[in-house]
């Protein structure tokens, strides 16, 4: 008999991509697409929702029909998506009412400025584990109901669903039967209460949201329904979802507390898992839910870097210095150092630990002898500053050091960029054979849901070492550029003032 496989769709900022997982974690097929990223004004990032849905279906099924298998060779599915990301839709034709808004987009900044000098900082972060920012759902619901004409009314009367894509998707997975999200995913909503596990009243009266257009809040891995037969000729049962970071964090296998992961993709997210304590932040992290798994709630705390592998986007298409992605590394190795040039990549803002939404993108150090090379350099290492600030604060909140940081995403390839990491932390980086972590979590979930694989720790032996880096550029020299680091960050801060 044929080994059953498990689908992961793993929904992202830049692409919707399909992964095919077998029994021993392995990827069989892979199905891409990149989707348009669009930007109305300067700070304000959307997506087409209809986009995002029609990419990721079509790459579901092109993945099957590559293996040459059909739907009822997928034993479950499993979601890992981008999070924050707010989508709202007529209930009735399932027609979005405006582009999806992105986790990325600025345009309610001012609103949350006036938040912050009512005084509901304190009091959002306790219920929710968050910052006071407008990276959340929140904010961008609230403008999308204040700002498309009837919008908030049709909400009011319950014609309206709200959802991250998570939600968006398994919605359309199904038809419209299904109108869910997972407890990772609504826990960076800013709307739900992290202790109760329940969407807070108090806070959806603060920022106006009618209760009845939310998604109700499930486990991160359970079966929830099955696919619609016209979509893969056999229903297939649909059984994990978890936003992206925490799905790294489970596919890395970070299970015990004090384990931490970082991402490299379009922005940088590090987590920690914190087991079953949601350990409060006095350093600007977010405290977050990881998973829930049989009734077990495991909680994280995460530093998010908005702009990650985005400042290498950008260097290929909007500075033209590479052709290619990889071709950084090419370029950056033909120095032997950044020249004294830093390159803070906070187009959109600063992340943790910072929390700077006025902060903008800044190379300094520029002289006559400046190359491509020195700038592609200042690239790669702008990315792995800004991981370092964010374990130090990390390091600060549980009271310990770190003695080893677990890698995935994209850039997570570029050795040139692991190594220099290595020597910013002083301690081994550890790069897993699969560096779809991601996907691989959300399918991990998805099979566990269904028997796929019996345990965690049956699932724990599958993760295996690519590759350990370990420091070696002189402490003194490491200490010198980040004292120019952090100078350059200052002046790249609350750069923006109208």
């Amino acid at each position: 008999m044929e080994e059953r496989l498990i689908l992961s769709l793993d929904q992202g900022t830049t692409s919707s991509r399909a992964i095919l997982f077998n029994h021993q974690g392995e990827i069989v097929k892979v199905s891409q697409k990149p989707f348009q990223q669009i930007f109305p004004q300067p700070g304000w990032v959307e997506h087409d929702a209809k986009e995002i849905w029609s990419s990721q279906i079509s790459v579901a099924r092109e993945v099957i029909a590559k293996e040459g298998i059909t739907g009822s060779n997928i034993a479950a599915i499993g979601i890992a998506n981008q999070r924050e990301t707010t989508v709202v839709w007529d209930r009735e034709t399932g027609e979005p009412v405006y582009n999806a808004i992105v986790w990325q987009d600025r345009r309610t900044a001012k609103y949350i400025d006036e938040l912050k000098t009512n005084g509901h900082i304190d009091r959002i972060q306790k219920k929710t584990g968050l910052v006071l920012d407008a990276y959340f759902s929140a904010t961008k619901l609230k403008w999308i109901l204040d700002n498309v004409k009837g919008a908030r009314e049709k909400a009011e009367a319950g014609k309206l669903c709200f959802g991250t894509i998570d939600t968006w998707l398994v919605w359309n997975l199904t038809g419209g039967k299904m109108f869910i999200t997972d407890v990772s995913n609504a826990s960076r909503t800013m709307l739900l209460n992290i202790h109760t596990l329940e969407w807070d009243e108090e806070l959806l009266d603060l920022f106006d949201i009618p209760r009845v257009i939310l998604p109700t809040v499930k486990e991160s891995s359970e079966v929830y329904g099955t696919t619609t037969t016209h979509l893969f000729s056999t229903k297939i049962l649909i059984s994990g979802m978890v936003g992206d970071q925490q799905a790294a964090l489970f596919g890395q296998m970070c299970t015990k507390p004090g384990m931490v992961k970082n991402t490299y993709g379009t922005g940088c997210f590090l987590l920690m898992n914190t087991g079953d304590k949601a350990v409060n932040s006095n350093n600007n992290l977010l405290t977050t839910i990881g998973w829930k798994i049989n009734g077990k709630t495991t909680y994280a705390l995460e530093g998010s870097v908005f702009v990650g592998g985005a400042a290498i986007q950008w260097l290929r298409d909007g500075a033209k210095i590479v052709k290619t992605a990889p071709g950084i590394n090419h370029l950056a190795e033909t120095v032997e150092d950044n020249g004294g040039v830093y390159f803070v990549p906070a187009m959109t803002g600063m992340g943790a630990p910072y929390w700077d939404q006025y902060a903008r993108g800044a190379i300094f150090g520029i002289t006559r002898g400046t190359t491509d090379a020195h700038i592609s350099r200042a690239t790669l290492e702008g990315i792995a500053f800004q991981v370092y600030d964010i374990v130090k604060a990390m390091e600060a909140d549980a009271g310990k050091k770190s003695i080893e940081l677990r890698v995935d995403g994209g850039a997570a390839a570029s050795s040139l960029l692991m190594q220099f990491q290595s020597d910013l932390f002083g301690f081994k980086i550890i790069r897993p054979k699969t560096l779809e972590t991601t996907a691989l979590g959300a399918a991990y979930l998805a099979g566990l849901a269904v028997g796929y694989w019996k345990s965690v720790d049956e699932i724990q032996s599958q993760w295996i070492v690519d590759k350990e880096f370990y420091p070696v550029l002189e402490k003194d020299k490491v200490k010198n550029m980040l004292r120019y680091w952090h100078k350059a960050v200052k002046c790249a801060q609350n750069w923006i003032e109208d």
